[in-house]
């Protein structure tokens, strides 16, 4: 894989592989053409793709010659619409590997209707993936040879790693609600509900896997507390934390950046226990959770942070708390929450073009579900947020 993120990689990064000789292996490889529109070549591109999947990621990168698993020329491969064809391949590898891989695509244009494309396969955590366009249905991985077909004791090994990392996080999450349930806060916290935010990127649990903690420290606005407009800051063992006060000394918000990745977001200024009803604002939480997930996937870019991200949200010290609307404009019978702790099923981001506002599109509509209504009515039919 070439050591950059994607949309950084020029053509000078390509003569270097050529000129250094980096052949081909477990990361890389090259191809001189784009497969053709037969199945078999299809299954092959497909096969080439799910393999990166399966074993650590990397780049398959076409239009560069290559001999004996050695970069020879970079000679491009001539295209008329790099869009369509960018949307084909796409197509391609959504419709034909399952589960569905996170990857991205870039050409790199190197004279006029030459083009180089990259396929980057992120290394996936929810495999293993199989290849079933057209009714093959074979599993691949990769060694420093290329890729090869899965044997039984392989996949048997393989799913039983998906499962494990599933267990980690869940074992992940649990625990820390228990201990924002039990108060067991890095600092001392509002009285009343609680909203808990919770991302983790499925590379979080890799062995020995740590972010680089020094974008943060060097820009600390890139840390913002939910429902926050000043913070503080400070390094703890688990890696950054921020936090936003007000009275007797006590935060309403928090941000804990792990090294390993991994955000705990806690608010409870929203559901404070001050208030005469207990009540969820229907309007800000929902504008305040996009925001800050908004802002938090835009830091996991920047940290090169790959998908799949698991998104947890749950509502703390909840009993008793209704959805706030005007009662006029809703027909739906509307409840109080029946339980202290509102756990939400998981959402899984599985790709940065994704919008915030989509991602917890089906979680606002369990929280209204719980106080009783249809469906969060911020957002209008198409989908849009509209805050109303």
């Amino acid at each position: 894989m070439i050591n950059k993120k994607l949309e950084q990689i020029t053509i000078n990064d390509l003569e270097q592989l050529v000129n250094n000789a980096v052949f081909e292996g477990k990361t890389i490889e090259y191809k001189r053409q784009l497969p053709d529109n037969s199945d078999s070549a299809r299954k092959e591109f497909l096969a080439d793709v799910s393999s990166f999947a399966n074993a650590s990621g990397g780049d398959l990168i076409f239009g560069i010659t290559e001999e004996n698993g050695s970069p020879k020329s970079i000679d491009g491969i001539k295209i008329e619409d790099i869009d369509g064809e960018i949307r084909k391949y796409e197509s391609i590898i959504r419709n034909g590997i399952e589960p569905r891989i996170a990857f991205t695509i870039r050409a790199i244009k190197i004279e006029r209707n030459k083009f180089i494309l990259i396929f980057r396969i992120n290394k996936s955590w929810i495999g293993p993936h199989r290849v079933i366009y057209k009714g093959h249905d074979k599993f691949y991985s990769r060694n420093s040879a290329g890729k090869y077909a899965l044997d039984v004791n392989e996949l048997r090994i393989a799913f039983n790693l998906s499962q494990t990392l599933t267990e980690q996080i869940s074992r992940f999450k649990i625990g820390r609600i228990g201990e924002i349930v039990a108060d067991n806060l890095p600092l001392p916290f509002y009285e009343g509900g609680k909203f808990v935010l919770h991302l983790i990127p499925l590379e979080s649990f890799t062995p020995n896997y740590s972010i680089n903690l020094e974008i943060v420290i060097n820009d600390l606005t890139k840390l913002r507390p939910i429902y926050s407009a000043g913070w503080s800051h400070r390094m703890n063992l688990e890696g950054i934390l921020s936090y936003s006060g007000g009275r007797d000394e006590k935060v309403h918000s928090y941000v804990q950046l792990y090294r390993n990745g991994i955000i705990e977001a806690v608010e409870g200024l929203m559901l404070s226990a001050d208030r005469e009803k207990k009540y969820i604002p229907s309007v800000a939480y929902e504008r305040e959770l996009i925001k800050s997930l908004d802002e938090f996937l835009s830091l996991y870019r920047e940290l090169g942070i790959n998908v799949p991200i698991v998104l947890f949200l749950t509502l703390i010290g909840v009993k008793g708390y209704e959805m706030a609307v005007d009662r006029m404009r809703f027909w739906d019978k509307y409840y109080k929450i029946d339980r202290d702790v509102l756990q939400l099923p998981e959402a899984i981001i599985e790709s940065y073009d994704i919008e915030s506002k989509d991602i917890l599109r089906p979680t606002f509509d369990l929280i209204w579900n719980a106080c009783g209504f249809k469906r969060s009515y911020n957002f209008d039919e198409s989908g849009n947020w509209i805050g109303r």
